[in-house]
């Protein structure tokens, strides 16, 4: 008899499961990331590399220049007296760049301007990697060629350190910018910053990515 309760005590006896236990929860899976080829950027490694080894007579594919960063700013005067006028102009920015903008307040007071210290007088992007490719393949094939009267950029827009600003006048040669909806004609300076070592080398990096320039004449030595 003894032995018979010993029996029932063990069949009653259910194992306890660890708190936090997954037992028969099937296990989760992350899914793997998708990521979106960049034409811009397979261009630059499989035909700028080569050609401005070839130009330049590096040694090495590191002393290739490359483009770091794009930093897009529109600068509003007006928004001192008209706060709304700077809010358009972060949305349309943001509708531009596919990034969210940062504010740009006065470092200093200016009385015959009206300006006052930290007063938010416009917006600033800086793109990067994927997005920095991106939106250049955009502003070369797409927003240029929509600028009235267009004939070239010109080649004196370097800074002497490799890099190069253009200044647009308006913001609708970008398609993503609804023309019916804006109320007034704003510009914008995009600065594209190179790591290269002179301004000879940054030009023929950029003109190798399609930068519709002016014909000069390219020394290599």
């Amino acid at each position: 008899m003894a032995d018979k309760s010993k029996l029932k005590e063990k069949k009653s006896k259910k194992p306890e499961q660890k708190k936090g236990s997954s037992k028969g929860k099937a296990p989760k899976t992350s899914k793997p990331e998708v990521k979106i080829p960049n034409r811009l950027f397979d261009v630059y490694k499989n035909e700028i590399i080569p050609y401005l080894m070839k130009t330049f007579s590096y040694k090495s594919i590191m002393q290739a220049p490359k483009v770091d960063k794009i930093v897009v700013n529109m600068g509003i005067g007006a928004a001192v007296g008209e706060p709304k006028i700077l809010e358009e102009a972060v949305k349309e920015l943001e509708a531009v760049t596919g990034q969210k903008a940062s504010i740009r307040k006065a470092k200093k007071s200016i009385s015959n301007f009206k300006l006052r210290e930290g007063v938010s007088i416009g917006a600033m992007v800086t793109l990067r990697h994927e997005r920095m490719y991106e939106f250049l393949d955009r502003f070369i094939n797409v927003a240029l060629p929509r600028v009235r009267d267009f004939r070239g950029l010109s080649d004196k827009s370097f800074d002497g350190r490799g890099n190069y600003t253009i200044g647009v006048k308006e913001q609708i040669i970008f398609p993503e910018i609804n023309v019916d909806k804006i109320t007034r004609i704003m510009g914008m300076d995009v600065t594209i910053v190179t790591n290269a070592n002179s301004d000879n080398e940054a030009y023929e990096l950029l003109k190798s990515f399609g930068m519709p320039f002016i014909k000069k004449e390219i020394k290599t030595a």
